[in-house]
């Protein structure tokens, strides 16, 4: 089954993203991973995170969100996790 994962960036938190980005593309990498990419601000820096992921079920996908690393470092003020339907792409 396939989730989003809809993360968005506490405010003035650009340094920890970038100080965890190494650890969170590893993590992204070394899991079931369809769709990644970050949202950009007016600014063009990044502000938050779309994930779609393959897991068996919801409880997996929020196991998957709580060990990426950019989610331990504090980085997100919200989460959320949406099953998904790919219909087109």
């Amino acid at each position: 089954m396939l989730f989003a994962v809809i993360c968005t960036d506490k405010p003035g938190h650009l340094e920890t993203r970038m100080a965890n980005r190494p650890d969170h593309v590893a993590y992204l990498k070394s899991t079931p991973t369809v769709h990644a990419g970050p949202f950009l601000n007016a600014d063009g820096d990044m502000s938050g995170s779309l994930v779609v992921i393959e897991a068996v079920d919801r409880a997996g996908a929020e196991a998957w969100a709580a060990e990426d690393p950019y989610g331990k470092a504090g980085l997100f003020s919200d989460v959320r996790i949406e099953a998904w339907n790919k219909v087109i792409g």
